[in-house]
């Protein structure tokens, strides 16, 4: 393969190129999940005693834990998906950038400039995103929640980065280094981090450039004249200069106009595919199919009706609720830490894994974030599902012992398989799980 008359790219190189700016090893976003928990934990306290005295919390445990759970998948599958994505972005600078008439110099207003430019990029992604059918499926598991905290950041749908990569690739044709593009926008999604809270108000002349909880609460705000406004990443002015900008008025009622109902993050993941496969299936033409996969949500042939605006709001709109006794509640509280714990372990010491034992995590990760949702939503069989959870990982504790010979890893698992084991066999003596 060549590239010009000078430039011969093997098969061979391909390979090496696509895998040396792979796996970069500084993700700022994996380095501060510690931060993330003790902001959480920060902002659980100040609800607590705010919610005492207006009776009114921003929290519920069930939509927390289903936050989180899509955080650790979309980090899990991360794992994969950047060997695609990043692999791309090197592809395309490998390629093109021997053949720039200049090189980016390394000094901090280049580093600046990429960021400002990353982001630009985001608010592209992002907005194309919204107004995509086929790219809002990847998206939308972000929006999901109805409720509004710091959780809500860490919930992201797995399949975004495979989806929208591409609108980044034009940077690495300008010359600006993978490790560059990793660093800028792993610091861009921590900045997104902070503005995920009801507990701040309007920050004054602040919100004027940068992007603030008060903006942000109108992107996640299903009344009409919220949706698909203030895409911004970090500069609230890309908004304000291509039009998608809106002041919060009304507080926003949060969520999707078609609510998810459930807390499982594996469903979560699964429903918008599910919903946009029944949409075109209902399509009578192959030509219409293809439109209306890349039209905007709502659109629909005349066929079926055109447009479908997005539904008005009564003002008596009510938030997907299961009541568990307090005894489940307690006890997927203290099994979802091991999970939590688990999966950081996993994430900090990813380096010692190969790909195939990735993928074993991978798969008992899904595991258990699908049982305790299913609990959470008292699905049917949530009982038989726990079983199998518990089960699961008591295997992949003896696989970390046996294949890894990581004895602390390994010594937590076991605990973690214990506990639930005997408290499971509890709760079921005790019928807790029954209707009550």
């Amino acid at each position: 393969m060549h590239f010009g008359n000078k430039h011969r790219v093997s098969v061979f190189q391909f390979r090496y190129i696509w895998t040396k700016h792979a796996e970069v090893k500084l993700d700022p976003v994996i380095l501060s999940i510690p931060i993330f928990f003790l902001l959480i934990g920060i902002e659980l306290i100040v609800d607590y005693y705010q919610s005492r005295k207006k009776e009114k919390s921003h929290y519920r445990l069930s939509d927390a834990v289903a936050n989180i759970s899509c955080g650790i998948i979309d980090q899990s599958t991360g794992v994969f998906a950047k060997v695609f994505t990043v692999g791309m972005f090197a592809l395309v600078y490998e390629l093109v950038h021997p053949h720039l008439p200049y090189t980016i110099p390394s000094n901090w207003g280049m580093y600046v400039l990429c960021f400002v430019l990353v982001d630009l990029a985001y608010y592209w992604s992002h907005r194309i995103s919204h107004q995509v059918n086929l790219f809002w499926v990847g998206h939308v598991v972000h929006h999901q929640s109805e409720d509004y905290n710091l959780s809500v950041a860490l919930r992201q749908g797995a399949l975004q980065k495979m989806l929208m990569f591409w609108v980044y690739l034009p940077l690495a044709a300008l010359g600006f280094p993978p490790t560059w593009f990793v660093i800028s926008i792993g610091f861009n999604l921590l900045y997104q981090f902070w503005i995920h809270t009801d507990l701040i108000n309007k920050m004054g002349w602040f919100e004027w450039i940068f992007n603030t909880p008060s903006h942000h609460r109108v992107h996640h705000g299903r009344n009409p004249k919220y949706i698909d406004k203030n895409h911004a990443g970090v500069f609230i002015i890309w908004d304000r200069m291509f039009g998608t900008f809106q002041i919060e008025e009304e507080h926003p009622t949060y969520g999707i106009t078609r609510q998810l109902d459930s807390f499982n993050p594996v469903w979560a993941h699964v429903k918008p595919f599910y919903e946009l496969w029944a949409d075109m299936r209902a399509i009578p033409t192959f030509a219409d199919r293809v439109r209306f996969l890349f039209a905007a949500p709502g659109w629909y042939p005349a066929s079926l009706g055109g447009y479908k605006a997005p539904p008005e709001l009564t003002g008596n709109e009510q938030k997907y609720q299961v009541q568990l006794p307090l005894a489940i509640n307690i006890y997927l509280l203290f099994q979802y830490a091991f999970i939590v714990m688990i999966g950081a372990l996993f994430l900090f010491k990813m380096d010692v894994f190969t790909n195939s034992q990735k993928g074993i995590f991978l798969v008992f990760i899904l595991i258990q974030v699908f049982a305790t949702g299913s609990i959470f939503d008292r699905s049917k069989n949530s009982r038989l599902i726990e079983g199998v959870r518990i089960a699961a990982l008591g295997l992949y504790a003896a696989w970390v012992g046996l294949v890894l010979q990581d004895a602390i890893y390994a010594g937590i698992t076991v605990v973690a398989t214990l506990l639930p084991a005997a408290w499971f066999g509890i709760l079921i003596t005790r019928e807790f799980w029954h209707e009550k």
